[in-house]
């Protein structure tokens, strides 16, 4: 069990600092999702998880309304994404695939903080930490703890001057970091030449295929899913169908967040003939993932959260009454 606010007053806090703290802290995680959005900004980061290190180029303009956005991944297979508002667009050159998706929330570096921080006093721990330097700019930093075991904590890194996110880190119960976004050259304002925000690759040359994997928002709970296990502070955000083959239902795709986590819970018949998949926990890198079956519908729960909390959502997932 933690006593954060205790062990804070042993280290010499006193409340009316604690809470000043805090709500410097969620000024700062306002100002970085506004200017994430409203900002014009190009920059390398480096994806960091376990032992595997990623390299991305990245380059995000607004005009007249609009959010334009570029993201080449560096290393290995070659991979971009390109954004328009909504719509989203992801190039495969090696496997000669088109993946079309429509996103309603953003959830990508450096557009990771929520719209509206204030809920999230409730079930984490959130303060100012000592200003650091990161890519030769000055940074305020924030530090996020768990009020329970059901959340990882976080550490953001936000600039002084501008607002933008420029690091932010995962971390484990024990303190260990199991993902890290960091950019190491960044240039905020100014021109952007277009033409860095039109994809390199060309459907033009060789056969490519189309995924298009736009979703049907769903209005409203139908009930043909019961969730019984509900985890305090997430809320359901959005539910959505997912095309299919014509031989079999759609899948649905119900997305959980605290503001920061997020659980995404599909559901889906498998296939005639297709093998049943193992059923249990597994890990990919910081993301968890929880399989089982209700009767022949495959349930997959997966996360930026411990264990516990995708099983307790797992667990408690029934079909409804029809």
């Amino acid at each position: 069990m933690r006593y954060p606010v205790i062990c804070l007053l042993l280290a010499g806090f006193s409340l009316p600092t604690l809470a000043q703290s805090s709500a410097d802290a969620l000024r700062w995680m306002q100002r970085a999702n506004e200017v994430s959005r409203s900002l014009t900004y190009t920059g390398t980061f480096i994806y960091q998880s376990d032992s595997r290190t990623e390299t991305s180029r990245l380059a995000h303009v607004v005009d007249g309304g609009r959010e334009l956005e570029r993201l080449e991944v560096l290393d290995g297979s070659p991979r971009e994404v390109l954004r328009d508002n909504n719509e989203v667009k992801c190039y495969l050159p090696d496997s000669h695939l088109l993946v079309l998706e429509r996103r309603n929330t953003r959830r990508s570096f450096p557009a990771l903080l929520p719209e509206g921080p204030g809920g999230l006093a409730e079930v984490y721990l959130i303060r100012s930490g000592i200003p650091v330097r990161v890519a030769g700019f000055e940074t305020q930093s924030i530090l996020v703890d768990p009020r329970d075991e059901f959340r990882y904590g976080r550490q953001f890194w936000v600039d002084a001057k501008s607002g933008l996110l420029l690091k932010s880190s995962l971390r484990a119960e024990n303190g260990e970091s199991l993902e890290s976004f960091t950019f190491t050259e960044l240039r905020i304002g100014g021109t952007i030449d277009r033409e860095a925000l039109k994809a390199h690759a060309s459907t033009r040359s060789g056969e490519w295929k189309i995924h298009d994997l736009r979703s049907t928002e769903s209005t409203g709970d139908d009930g043909a899913w019961v969730f019984r296990n509900q985890i305090p502070g997430f809320r359901r955000v959005s539910e959505m169908k997912r095309p299919s083959r014509p031989d079999v239902p759609e899948s649905r795709h119900v997305v959980f967040s605290d503001g920061l986590a997020a659980i995404s819970v599909f559901i889906e018949s498998l296939p005639e003939g297709k093998p049943r998949p193992e059923p249990g926990m597994f890990a990919m890198g910081a993301i968890n993932v929880y399989k089982r079956f209700a009767g022949d519908i495959l349930l997959v729960v997966m996360g930026d959260v411990p264990p516990a909390a995708l099983k307790r959502l797992g667990d408690g997932i029934e079909a409804g009454k029809r």
